[in-house]
């Protein structure tokens, strides 16, 4: 099945008998949020208008926990996600499809949530509500309650050991921006550089300029040359295991599985006795 849907396929399933459930996952990270400033989230935009019977899902709150020693955003507390995702009415046995503002790093994160913890229909938006030609509504659904029941899965999460493993035996993927990864800047975190033998792949290179995937081969040529898919175990971490998301939906594009270190960099770099390394090379 494919991760993601194009925006004439979501108006045709929505025109027919058995729509797939909507979530709109608006949200944007705030650079200051280390000053103690939070994050964009997009509950203003959704009210202003979302597609027709798609509920509003908050990135901070549903599907990570608080911020702290395990990152940003760690992982949610598996009992309250699934109450949430129940809420908005996900079911186990009807499809999903997520959307966000266009950048799709939200989107992805409730893609790799849900197909984690066991959802087995699960879709992007490419290109987020940008992309979407009909018509917005204002009304706020309420929905039926679905039955989901999350489960942790037993492949698909890395934590720091595994990834600092990862990136001597296979590949580790950075999917933050280039100049992060060489420890140029650091806006966020305690300070900058990459975990030891990873290798720079900003999630943003997988997508073109209207925000929408790169062709699946296309994608595939990208990850060979970055020495994934030639059946080498592969895991991706970015700041906070949100953009990370995005690029193994990318991978996921290309037909490549991938495990997400979800701490990531803000729990890898809070730990002073973690190395850090810094420039180009994964060193």
């Amino acid at each position: 099945m494919n991760a993601i849907i194009s925006a004439s396929e979501l108006a045709s399933d929505l025109a027919a008998g058995h729509p797939p459930v909507l979530l709109d996952v608006r949200w944007q990270l705030s650079l200051a949020k280390s000053a103690g400033e939070p994050s964009f989230d997009g509950r203003a935009e959704y009210a202003a208008g979302h597609i027709p019977g798609a509920v509003y899902v908050d990135l901070d709150s549903e599907l990570a926990s608080a911020p702290g020693e395990r990152g940003r955003h760690p992982l949610p507390d598996l009992a309250e996600f699934g109450a949430a995702m129940r809420r908005a009415g996900v079911s186990t046995r009807t499809p999903v499809v997520v959307y966000d503002g266009g950048q799709g790093w939200a989107a992805a994160r409730a893609w790799w949530l849900l197909r984690w913890t066991g959802h087995p229909d699960v879709r992007v938006l490419d290109g987020g509500l940008p992309a979407w030609q009909g018509e917005l509504s204002v009304e706020t659904p309420e929905p039926a309650a679905g039955d989901f029941q999350p489960a942790p899965g037993t492949t698909g999460l890395l934590d720091a050991d595994e990834a600092a493993a990862l990136a001597r035996s296979g590949v580790l993927l950075d999917a933050r921006a280039a100049e992060r990864y060489r420890g140029d800047v650091e806006p966020i975190d305690r300070v900058g550089g990459h975990i030891p033998g990873a290798v720079s792949a900003p999630t943003t290179d997988n997508v073109s300029a209207n925000g929408r995937f790169l062709p699946a081969q296309e994608l595939a040529d990208r990850f060979k040359t970055l020495g994934a898919g030639d059946g080498s175990a592969v895991g991706v971490y970015c700041g906070s295991g949100v953009s990370a998301a995005h690029q193994v939906l990318a991978l996921a594009v290309a037909g490549i599985p991938a495990a997400l270190y979800v701490g990531s960099w803000s729990e890898w770099s809070s730990d002073p006795s973690r190395p850090v390394a810094v420039g180009p090379d994964p060193q």
